[in-house]
């Protein structure tokens, strides 16, 4: 299988070296020398392309493929590069790759649980509706109809995994929580090599085409009873726990901020189970367990 991965920064990293490993063709895309570099050092299966998302005259470098996975990221900046990003980026790889003789059989674009909005701790499934209560979830909506009925009408499948938090590997932020304070609320989460494992997962699969799957682990969990057990496990005391309505009468908050204490619920990976996907990491439980170790050595 022929695999383009636009956007091959943390997901789709792992998500080429694991293509490359089980011989596929895979082509990891970004538009920094920094970037290319990261894809060169995935290893030799993977070949790494500059082009840009953002500037459609460079997609013409794109090569053919079978399926092509958009995991662009905007960096964390706000809407408005989001939109850039996201919409009009996807936009174009998926005009570009409809202009051509052959179009890829597939498309995956990860998106985010944070489409759902709040639900006040209460379950979510796939079809559970949209209500995005942000600028940034708000555009991550409309990218998702991009990467279905836009990538419809070029004739090519469309598949969104709405990704729960992601972490791992320099990304477990785990003093955040041992520290404290914790604010009430649930996590939903999923470990990188979990994330790339389900994408490599319904591409080999040829499972889940037009349609949205949720991206989480087997256990979204109370953050109170996160960070105690986080704490347990690096052997340090527990830390301040706040409720929302305290954390929210600091005054320090952004309005944007204040919504996403606010909002609440618990993704179910029903779906992606029933695909057939086995995950690396099936909690959090083992996904932070070489975090924990490192924390142990450092501090001890």
């Amino acid at each position: 299988m022929r695999v383009v991965v636009v956007g091959c920064g943390y997901v789709g990293l792992a998500l080429a070296g694991q293509l490359g490993e089980r011989g596929h063709d895979v082509t990891g895309v970004r538009r920094s020398d920094a970037g290319l570099d990261a894809v060169e050092a995935v290893g030799p299966d993977v070949e790494p392309l500059r082009a840009d998302a953002t500037d459609p005259e460079s997609l013409s470098a794109l090569p053919d493929a079978d399926a092509v996975v958009f995991a662009a990221s905007s960096g964390g900046r706000g809407a408005d590069a989001a939109r850039e990003v996201y919409v009009d980026g996807l936009a174009n790889v998926v005009d570009e790759y409809s202009s051509r003789a052959a179009s890829p059989d597939r498309l995956v674009y990860t998106s985010s649980t944070g489409v759902y909005g709040d639900h006040d701790g209460g379950w979510v499934y796939e079809e559970t509706p949209v209500d995005p209560t942000t600028e940034k979830t708000r555009v991550l909506a409309e990218a998702e109809r991009i990467a279905t009925e836009r990538a419809s009408e070029a004739g090519i499948d469309g598949t969104v995994v709405r990704f729960a938090g992601l972490y791992g590997p320099e990304r477990h932020r785990l003093e955040r929580y041992v520290e404290g304070p914790v604010t009430a609320g649930y996590l939903n989460m999923i470990h990188r090599d979990d994330a790339a494992g389900s994408i490599r997962h319904l591409l080999e699969a040829n499972r889940a085409r037009d349609r949205a799957v949720l991206v989480v682990d087997d256990e979204p969990v109370d953050k109170h009873a996160f960070a105690d057990w986080l704490a347990d496990a690096c052997g340090v005391p527990r830390p301040e726990k706040l409720s929302k309505d305290e954390r929210i009468a600091a005054g320090d908050l952004s309005a944007a901020a204040e919504r996403r204490i606010r909002t609440s619920k618990r993704c179910s990976n029903a779906l992606l189970r029933e695909l057939g996907y086995e995950f690396v990491h099936p909690t959090f439980r083992s996904g932070y367990r070489d975090a924990v170790r490192a924390y142990r050595a450092r501090t001890e």
